[in-house]
């Protein structure tokens, strides 16, 4: 077997001769035009870019039963791993099976946390000591700016992973509403990921948010940066769009919403905001891209803008994102806790309906980030407001899993672990967050390492903790194999007090004054101790994932047998064989009960052939 039956080789190879062919065209043009010089690296390399994407996404074989389609050729899907060839090659081309796609968003999400860390340890090692060690300030920032695109790709590949494996199986679906659009929508991360990639051999530094002016007197990797997130967004939007079909359109017979497993409620809230909030953070981007581009004035004073309208439409997206990518681990906890308290989730309703609450007060807050921004102060006390209020659903969550653990049967498996770890996380970014939110703190305080390890927090407890539990979780379900329970208690027992750790390590420096997005520090403020614990921090939470990632790998060969239902849950796709069939569910399922009535006598939450879906 040929690497070029592989569509992702032919997809990288189409955006490389996608690229080529934008960089001759611009060249070609200005040529025939008899302009001086004939080149022009600023359009060349946009025009690269585009046609980049638009090759990888034709070389894969994302476009072609829609070309077939406009031309009358009929384009039934295909079912099964293709033919002729080794089931792995789907893993590497076009598939529109729903659990082949949500393997692809984890891994490639869990690979770009591996880059993203590896970006973090290079330049938290720089930081542990006053001067300039072994990277150039530029440099640093570069790295820096990498470090959190990268992470923030990985979380949305990761909650792509989880949303496309499980939505359709918890619902007893047979796939996604629209298969041809889920694996678009996967393969449009593809090429994003190469363009920021590139952007590093470019060199960019004006940190992730990538605020006017830097971002438009600077190099042309900032472009590469605003494609690649463009591209991204283009795929979030299409995957929130089927998301929200799946949910509210192919839900069996006697599923009511509230009837619904917790984790479809967070997926529904999280696919509601990417889908209304996600094109502003893309405009923002174009109108940055066209000023460089074409001389637009969109944020340059003296062309009649204002950089400050940048911010708006950035923190429009970049706050509520945060809720995109907290929600789904934060229904990942009210999912796991009550199979391992062996009782009901409490306040189910009020669980699923504050995940639409966060989702709706989300999109009042994007001011926080901006208190000395310069804008009106008269906005300063209703943003304070706001954002004080979204810790009232958040803490609906918080008081339901404590009494979800209340008087329960605990027991204590690595995912159990990991839920328990992302609570006491997510508590500390919880606890930090109104000191940011009032006005006379962040004042003092904004822009300094306390963010960073507010911010950290907030993400580790809400996303990764929560993402590494639903590893653990579910992976006898995907491999049909136990993984190795010592190895994931390591994994955990490293990890966990290493992130309170850099977490506390990092806001305690920020108090003293340290400021974030810098290459060096002042000896006198007295913080260099502080980021040699932050950085020792950091490598072992980086050796603990390589622990977790060897289990994965070795357990898959070795681990013990599962069987269908490892865990005693009640979900529907923990009532069919592991792994999952190709086909996950011989029969329709018909919902009779409530899903979380562990422990109590003759409930059943599904019937279906071959299993009786009770505790």
């Amino acid at each position: 077997m040929s690497l070029m039956s592989l569509g992702l080789v032919r997809g990288l190879i189409g955006q490389a001769l996608g690229t080529l062919a934008g960089l001759f065209l611009v060249t070609l043009i200005r040529v025939l035009a008899g302009m001086d010089p004939i080149w022009a690296e600023e359009p060349a390399w946009v025009t690269g870019a585009v046609l980049g994407v638009i090759g990888f996404l034709i070389g894969v074989g994302a476009l072609t039963d829609w070309a077939k389609w406009t031309v009358g050729i009929p384009t039934p899907l295909h079912h099964g791993p293709p033919v002729g060839k080794p089931a792995w090659v789907r893993y590497f081309s076009v598939d529109y099976n729903h659990k082949v796609i949500g393997i692809q968003y984890g891994v490639t999400g869990l690979l770009m946390l591996m880059i993203g860390g590896a970006f973090a340890v290079i330049f938290r090692t720089e930081l542990s000591r006053t001067g300039l060690q072994f990277l150039s300030a530029d440099t640093y920032n570069t790295l820096l700016s990498m470090h959190g695109w990268a992470a923030l790709m990985a979380i949305l590949l990761g909650i792509g992973g989880m949303a496309n494996y499980l939505v359709p199986l918890m619902l007893g679906a047979e796939d996604m509403a629209f298969p041809r659009l889920n694996a678009f929508a996967y393969w449009l991360n593809v090429p994003s990921i190469v363009l920021l990639m590139t952007s590093l051999f470019f060199g960019w530094d004006g940190g992730w948010t990538v605020y006017p002016p830097l971002s438009v007197i600077g190099s042309v990797g900032y472009q590469f940066v605003f494609y690649s997130i463009f591209t991204l967004g283009l795929s979030s939007v299409l995957g929130s769009l089927n998301l929200i079909a799946t949910i509210l359109r192919m839900r069996p017979p006697g599923m009511t919403l509230f009837r619904m497993p917790i984790f479809c409620w967070a997926i529904l809230a999280t696919s509601m905001i990417q889908l209304t909030a996600t094109q502003l953070i893309g405009l923002a981007f174009l109108m940055v891209s066209f000023e460089r581009l074409l001389g637009m004035g969109f944020f340059d004073f003296e062309k009649g803008g204002t950089p400050i309208l940048f911010q708006h439409l950035f923190w429009f997206y970049s706050h509520p994102a945060v809720y995109i990518f907290v929600l789904p681990g934060l229904g990942i906890i009210s999912e796991i806790l009550p199979v391992f308290a062996r009782k009901p989730l409490f306040g189910y309703r009020w669980i699923a309906l504050s995940s639409l609450a966060i989702a709706l007060v989300g999109f009042l807050v994007w001011g926080h980030h901006m208190f000395t921004s310069g804008y009106a102060e008269y906005l300063r006390v209703p943003f304070m407001l706001a954002t004080l209020l979204v810790a009232v659903p958040t803490g609906v969550k918080f008081f339901s899993w404590l009494g979800t653990i209340w008087g329960g049967r605990l027991t204590f498996p690595t995912p159990m672990l990991f839920v328990l770890g992302a609570i006491s996380v997510f508590l500390i970014g919880g606890l930090s967050g109104p000191i940011l939110a009032t006005v006379a703190s962040d004042l003092h305080l904004h822009d300094s390492y306390f963010v960073v390890g507010h911010f950290h927090a907030t993400i580790f407890g809400g996303f990764t903790f929560p993402f590494f539990a639903a590893i653990y979780y579910w992976y006898p379900k995907i491999t049909g194999r136990m993984y190795n329970e010592a190895m994931g208690k390591l994994h955990f027992w490293i990890m966990t007090p290493a992130f309170w750790m850099m977490s506390i390590g990092q806001m305690s420096v920020g108090v003293m004054g340290m400021r974030r997005r810098i290459a060096d520090y002042d000896p006198a403020l007295g913080v260099e101790f502080g980021h040699i614990l932050v950085t020792i921090a950091g490598f072992a939470i980086a050796f603990s994932i390589l622990i977790m990632i060897y289990n994965l790998l070795h357990s898959a060969e070795v681990g013990k047998v599962a069987g269908a239902n490892p865990w005693r849950s009640r979900s529907p796709e923990w009532q069919i064989p592991s792994p999952v069939p190709e086909h996950s569910f011989a029969a329709p399922i018909a919902v009779v009960g409530e899903p979380y009535d562990y422990g109590l006598p003759n409930s059943t939450y599904i019937r279906m052939a071959g299993a009786a879906g009770d505790d």
